[in-house]
């Protein structure tokens, strides 16, 4: 089956799906296929693509962390069986895609179930993976692979489980896959280990989970657990340890948010003082519950990312996409142009060179024999004349050609050295439908960029507030007076 054959199957499973669990989403695929429209006018999106297919539309947990931080005990916690493989070493390398099935034997299933079927937000992952590393992208069952398990507690949701994250030691394309991650969660729990307090030797860990997610506009998904917090009664003054990793997230930018402690009923530590026992108790069974009934909420979320996503991306291919397309173009332009200055000198020169002769400067007067023949047949004008337009029109086109390449030589060094990941797999396709030999040179604005496409973008922002305003009229009843859509 094709790949548009299957992206359609999908967009229609997906309607029927949304027509019975919320319509408001199913209103929502409408105003994807708008954003389709815009993205593929311009060449950002291949024909056979979509927004809606590049997004998660199962509500998403993410569990991120350090190494032996308890990410899998508190998986096999929350889900009620064991799941995952527990220890105090890392014993998973790879992502662990985490989702219902009715069958109570656990399986476990490779990366090419995920990569290869388009209901998941992996599908054609292997082939981002390969756009930033040669071969690695044949190796998708080495970093995810799935697993299902008939826990209620995953029921209409998919939980990922990331490998321990070190990332002074992190490979490039295991980067990607935790921000595509992250960018598609309703919900991000970020995991620290209490027992190892030495936090200054994880500053590149701390800025990539901590000061790389502070900024941005998705900020309140992320929930910062310091777990294993039991193995600090032992400490002669427990709340140290915990200034000192609040210390060192604020250092990174996390001066605000909700930080929580905790560590799993099922592999605590004795605590001998009855006192202080009920006291890591309590705190550990507050915050738990909290974390939890985030959990929980996440089909709600799910909803609200969704539709806030459809206006989010409106105005990015607008004011950040578009400028930054016009940019490329104008920068190309300025290449092509000063190349074409040196090609035109260049036949100006040989023009002179055999017209004129090897005589001085000086002696140069348009008595020339050659001057003479074209001053005297109209013919050999015409065809001097087509022969100097021919080079410069075929030099002008070899330097437009030259331009694109360079240009997109650059682009591609920013992608892959992560100065620029913002439309970074919709930008080079873009750039060269708007730099074809049949578009002229002088056109500032990019293929397919015009009032129909703004329309169409202000369409979808205002559909969107109306899909924010129903789904409000769902979920609350400020008035108290019963809500008929609950």
């Amino acid at each position: 089956m094709s790949h548009s054959a299957q992206l359609k199957k999908r967009l229609k499973s997906l309607e029927s799906h949304l027509s019975k669990e919320n319509p408001i989403l199913l209103r929502a695929v409408t105003s994807f296929r708008k954003l389709d429209k815009v993205s593929q006018s311009l060449g950002a999106l291949a024909q056979d693509d979509s927004f809606a297919a590049q997004i998660s539309w199962w509500p998403m947990i993410a569990i991120l962390g350090t190494y032996s931080s308890g990410k899998s005990t508190f998986i096999n916690h929350y889900v009620g069986k064991q799941l995952q493989l527990t220890g105090n070493q890392a014993v998973d390398d790879r992502y662990t895609v985490i989702c219902y099935s009715a069958d109570n034997d656990i399986r476990v299933l490779p990366g090419l179930a995920l990569d290869a079927d388009p209901r998941f937000p992996f599908y054609r992952l292997s082939q981002s993976i390969e756009d930033i590393a040669s071969g690695e992208g044949r190796k998708i069952d080495a970093y995810l692979q799935l697993k299902t398990c008939a826990s209620d507690a995953v029921r209409g949701k998919i939980v990922i489980d990331s490998p321990g994250f070190d990332a002074d030691a992190q490979r490039t394309s295991t980067l990607r896959i935790t921000n595509h991650i992250i960018d598609l969660s309703d919900l991000v729990l970020v995991f620290f280990d209490a027992r190892h307090p030495e936090v200054g030797t994880m500053r590149d860990t701390l800025e990539h989970l901590v000061e790389g997610t502070i900024s941005r506009p998705d900020s309140s998904k992320f929930l910062y657990v310091l777990n294993q917090i039991d193995t600090t009664a032992r400490e002669d003054n427990p709340e140290d340890v915990i200034a000192s990793w609040q210390r060192a997230l604020a250092q990174k930018g996390l001066t605000a948010g909700r930080f929580y402690r905790i560590y799993n009923p099922d592999a605590a530590v004795p605590i001998a003082d009855d006192t202080l026992r009920e006291r890591f108790e309590s705190k550990r069974d507050i915050d738990l519950g909290e974390i939890h009934a985030r959990m929980r909420q996440v089909g709600v979320d799910r909803a609200y990312r969704i539709v806030g996503m459809l206006e989010q991306t409106a105005k990015e291919i607008e004011e950040q996409f578009i400028p930054k397309l016009q940019n490329l173009i104008a920068q190309w332009r300025r290449k092509v142009f000063w190349l074409d200055s040196i090609v035109f000198g260049l036949i100006i020169a040989a023009l002179l060179t055999w017209t004129l002769g090897t005589g001085s400067w000086d002696e140069l007067t348009f008595s020339h024999p050659t001057w003479e023949l074209l001053l005297a047949e109209p013919t050999w004008r015409l065809v001097v004349l087509i022969g100097a337009i021919g080079l410069a029109i075929g030099g002008h086109f070899m330097m437009r050609n030259m331009a694109t390449k360079n240009t997109l030589a650059r682009l591609q060094k920013e992608i892959s050295d992560g100065l620029d990941t913002n439309f970074s797999g919709m930008l080079p396709h873009a750039f060269q439908k708007s730099t074809r030999y049949w578009r002229s040179i002088f056109l500032k604005d990019p293929a397919g960029w015009g009032s129909r496409s703004r329309r169409r973008l202000a369409e979808v922002a205002a559909e969107s507030d109306a899909y924010i305003q129903a789904l409000n009229d769902q979920y609350t009843d400020p008035s108290g007076g019963g809500n008929p859509g609950r």
